[in-house]
């Protein structure tokens, strides 16, 4: 048994290492009569620490730091530094990519900090708050953050990956409004990345930074006056879901950058929480979230009722309820997705998708069509990693499975994103990417070419020995 003292500013860290175990150590840090916790798998909540909702990966890390503020972060980096191991994060654990076995796990979870300057329109978000905290938080204020569609997303992973929000095609992507953003590299330090300071480290972390770079502690974004919308969902039984799904991809080409929608083709589970007309059926559900006026928003969704859904919610609603139209799952499940952009999505591409599918196809995938153009597309003011923004539609499949069932289940995806390559970018969107199976290549077909370069030197300038390792690769 031996120990190492860690001293950072008034805190001392006494850092025991158990010499009969592999790495296994626990640290502890006071101040001012504070605990700063690390697990070790002996220890109480270590299995509840290290598990994030997609199950897909399992974290079994040496120790997790449970921070709750960025010294904690700090101590926690320039130990791991000393003892020569990488280090992995976690916060709501939507995005895993590799397992972070016998490094240090931080758990930022804790870290659940907001504050609002209503009057510059802006906000400052710790790294555990989720999208939906934030879009609480900014709704008192009669303002709105880029949101993406599930509130249980942490605000910082999702700007890091890029940020597909709700109100993309009409602002953009959310690292286009970020201001700045706050985060501890490997050398220990806690650094400000602005358009003006770490002007490289700022460029690389909008869209390219996620776990490759250090540990985000907080990032300053943009809110926007946007109080009400116009939106919700229809779901279509399975003998209207083909004309329902021609009408949308064709629809798509006429709306205004104000109207975004997106396209579910499911299998409903037979849970007794789902009104009956839905449960264990095939459907189809169009979500629509719309800034304009509600007699605009009805005349735009008017060829859907006509249709005659089985369900529809859309109405005016509070921007704070936005989180309830696509209504996605927040129990932790073990989620293997897949994703492609394409340039159109024409009758032929519509026929190709419902052939893998549609409601005879028995297909064991969800399958997920986002509508993207408009701002998403043209570049951003403050140019950033996301670089590369050709693409009218987001194509995205995933279900829970085992792993016994994962051979199968690729096999299926490899025939339809094969199906597709006519109408594909040849790209993939960064943010939806996730678990143990995306390579290099797959992930650096989201960036330019150029840009893939630039962030490897990056990467190279502020974590030359790689410790923050537990990610795709890109960099």
């Amino acid at each position: 048994m031996r120990k190492i003292s860690i001293s950072r500013r008034s805190i001392t860290c006494m850092l025991t290492i158990d010499a009969s175990s592999v790495l296994g150590h626990r640290i502890f840090c006071g101040k001012h009569g504070h605990m700063i916790h690390y697990l070790t798998d002996i220890d109480f909540g270590y299995d509840a620490e290290r598990r994030g909702y997609n199950l897909a990966v399992e974290h079994r890390p040496a120790s997790i730091a449970v921070a709750e503020n960025a010294d904690d972060v700090v101590a926690a980096v320039r130990a791991a530094r000393r003892l020569g191991l990488g280090v992995a994060v976690l916060a709501t654990g939507h995005g895993p990519s590799r397992s972070a076995d016998g490094q240090l796990l931080i758990n930022t979870s804790r870290m659940k900090g907001i504050t609002i300057d209503p009057a510059g329109r802006w906000a400052r978000v710790e790294a555990g708050v989720r999208g939906g905290e934030l879009v609480q938080a900014a709704a008192v204020h009669g303002l709105a953050p880029l949101s993406g569609s599930s509130p249980e997303v942490g605000v910082v992973s999702y700007h890091l990956g890029g940020g597909l929000g709700l109100l993309g095609r009409s602002l953009g992507w959310a690292v286009d409004h970020v201001r700045a953003i706050e985060i501890v590299t490997a050398d220990g330090v806690l650094r400000r990345a602005t358009p003006t300071t770490e002007r490289d480290l700022f460029w690389a972390l909008r869209g390219g930074g996620k776990g490759t770079l250090g540990v985000v502690t907080a990032i300053e974004l943009d809110l926007h006056p946007i109080a009400r919308l116009y939106g919700g969902g229809m779901h279509f039984s399975a003998d209207s879901a083909s004309e329902a799904l021609t009408l949308w991809a064709e629809w798509t080409r006429t709306v205004p950058d104000e109207m975004a929608s997106s396209a579910l083709l499911i299998r409903m589970p037979d849970l007794p929480v789902l009104p009956q007309a839905l449960r264990g059926q095939y459907v189809m559900h169009v979500r629509f979230v719309f800034t304009g006026s509600v007699a605009d928003g009805e005349r735009l969704v008017a060829p859907f009722r006509a249709l005659g859904p089985i369900s529809d919610t859309v109405a005016e609603m509070p921007y704070s309820a936005v989180g309830t139209i696509h209504a996605e799952p927040t129990h932790p499940v073990a989620f293997h997705a897949r994703n492609k952009m394409l340039h159109t999505l024409d009758t032929d591409a519509v026929s190709a998708l419902l052939r893998h599918a549609g409601p005879d196809a028995g297909a064991p995938f969800l399958l997920e069509l986002r509508h993207t153009g408009g701002a998403l597309s043209r570049p951003a003011a403050e140019p950033s990693a996301l670089g590369r923004r050709d693409g009218e539609f987001v194509l995205y499949v995933g279900t829970a499975a085992e792993p016994a069932e994962l051979p199968a289940l690729r096999a299926k995806y490899d025939e339809l994103f094969a199906t597709m390559e006519p109408w594909s970018t040849g790209g993939v969107c960064v943010n939806f990417l996730s678990g143990p199976d995306i390579t290099a290549a797959e992930l650096a077909s989201g960036y330019l070419p150029d840009d893939v370069k630039r962030l490897a030197a990056i990467k190279n300038t502020y974590d030359p020995k790689n410790m923050f390792r537990t990610h795709h690769g890109l960099a």
